[in-house]
């Protein structure tokens, strides 16, 4: 496959608000060992991106400085010791960075098959979400099947996921959001219970449901102790954001005398072999949920590469539910 030497892209041009990020031109990055070069049909958008254009998520100092952490595109040249890819192949893969341009590298291992029946649309939607609920909710968290499961943001992507995921474990699932179309899109997804967080206590509707086993929060701050009120004996909350902050004040007496756990994780400074293990992970079981119809990414909108600002402004704004992407070629 014969390559330009460059690439329209998005930079963030300063830290600050959307309107920081611009398309200029770059070099075509080329992949090292054990990499692939992608070129991009569709990039997903995620909160991470937009907390890297403000300044406050600094990529790793190998990545790309260019935002974008998932893609699905087609492979447009190997690096060396790349064996499991061929030219041509459509994959979606999680990303470094650099994902907001027309070619992207990432490490092979974590580049997966487009599940069948997929368009690269959709496709594009699943890797941060996949691999960040697997991760925390399975692999971390240890949900199991008849386990009573809260995740907060359920319309989000990362909740709107992670309902899917949880119910194909069987598990019970409930979630929160913030308006009744949010609660609805939960509830249509397999939540049997949306809490309303505006109208309703969460504390109290667990409390009647004999509290969560497991809780997957992105909020924080006030969020945290509540949660720990929250858990059943034996509880498990693992956190993977703060959109309300990350200190708050906590009695750990309870913790103790309930057995309760608190853990997290972040995805991207983990390691390319931790990544790897959870890109095999998926592809054993979450792939399957996909091309058996019990998971499908919820999409919200879409907006060409030039209105990259703009798809930061409807997430920043939290009125989407579910995904959004950016159509980058095609």
């Amino acid at each position: 496959m014969s390559l330009p030497a460059a690439m329209r892209a998005v930079e963030i041009s300063r830290p600050g608000g959307p309107e920081v990020l611009r398309v200029t031109e770059v070099p075509v990055p080329k992949p090292g060992q054990g990499q692939i070069l992608i070129e991009v049909a569709y990039a997903g958008v995620n909160r991470p991106d937009a907390l890297q254009r403000a300044g406050a998520y600094a990529p790793p100092p190998s990545a790309s400085p260019l935002p974008g952490l998932e893609a699905a595109g087609i492979v447009a040249a190997l690096g060396p010791g790349v064996t499991d890819w061929a030219v041509g192949d459509a994959v979606t893969a999680l990303l470094p960075g650099g994902g907001y341009a027309e070619y992207a590298v990432t490490a092979a291992a974590h580049a997966l098959p487009v599940p069948k029946g997929t368009g690269l649309r959709e496709a594009a939607c699943l890797p941060e979400t996949c691999f960040t609920v697997w991760s925390n909710v399975v692999m971390r968290g240890g949900l199991r099947a008849g386990e009573r499961f809260l995740v907060h943001g359920g319309s989000s992507g990362i909740g709107t996921t992670a309902i899917q995921i949880a119910g194909a474990l069987g598990a019970r699932v409930f979630a929160t959001a913030g308006s009744a179309e949010k609660c609805a899109a939960c509830e249509a997804l397999g939540a049997e219970r949306a809490i309303n967080y505006r109208e309703e206590d969460f504390v109290a509707v667990l409390a009647g449901e004999g509290g969560a086993d497991l809780i997957l929060d992105m909020v924080g701050g006030d969020y945290i102790a509540r949660n720990l009120k929250t858990l059943a004996d034996d509880g498990r909350l693992v956190q993977i954001a703060f959109l309300q902050g990350p200190k708050a004040e906590i009695n750990f007496a309870p913790l103790m005398m309930r057995r309760q756990t608190i853990t997290g994780s972040t995805l991207r400074p983990q390691s390319d072999l931790a990544k790897a293990r959870i890109a095999e992970a998926l592809l054993t079981h979450v792939w399957p949920m996909i091309e058996a119809g019990r998971l499908a990414p919820v999409m919200d909108s879409e907006f060409p590469l030039e209105a990259a600002a703009e798809a930061h402004r409807r997430i920043e704004s939290s009125g989407h539910i579910g995904k959004i992407v950016l159509k980058v070629g095609g």
